[in-house]
């Protein structure tokens, strides 16, 4: 299941977005409306989510959040973007992963009941 996260994310929500790998979330975090998309198996479905509900492509990223240790990983296939100057699955630039990684802890670090 892929949920739309605009506000801190309740415990049920993670649990329902974890179902799917178990020990980690695929995310896409929109940077400019600073929402994210998480669950499901592929980071392009929640990117597909965000589009759908009124995104720009070129601010949704792509990463994985492991919630036993609040640590974020900055790479996925959605990243590959050469027109944006980001050639790798890695989010190179150091602003944008700031921006990621902000809203990923701020919706997902401590879950709400």
């Amino acid at each position: 299941m892929i949920l739309i996260i605009r506000e801190k994310a309740t415990s049920e929500e993670i649990s329902k977005m974890l179902e799917p790998l178990e020990t980690y979330i695929k995310v896409a975090v929109d940077t400019e409306r600073q929402i994210l998309a998480g669950g499901g198996i592929l980071h392009a479905d929640c990117e597909a989510e965000l589009l759908a509900d009124g995104g720009n492509q070129d601010e949704i990223w792509g990463a994985d959040w492991i919630p036993d240790t609040k640590q974020v990983r900055f790479e996925a296939l959605i990243n590959i973007r050469p027109r944006q100057g980001n050639r790798s699955m890695r989010i190179e630039d150091e602003q944008t992963r700031s921006k990621v990684e902000t809203i990923i802890h701020r919706y997902l670090e401590a879950p709400r009941e």
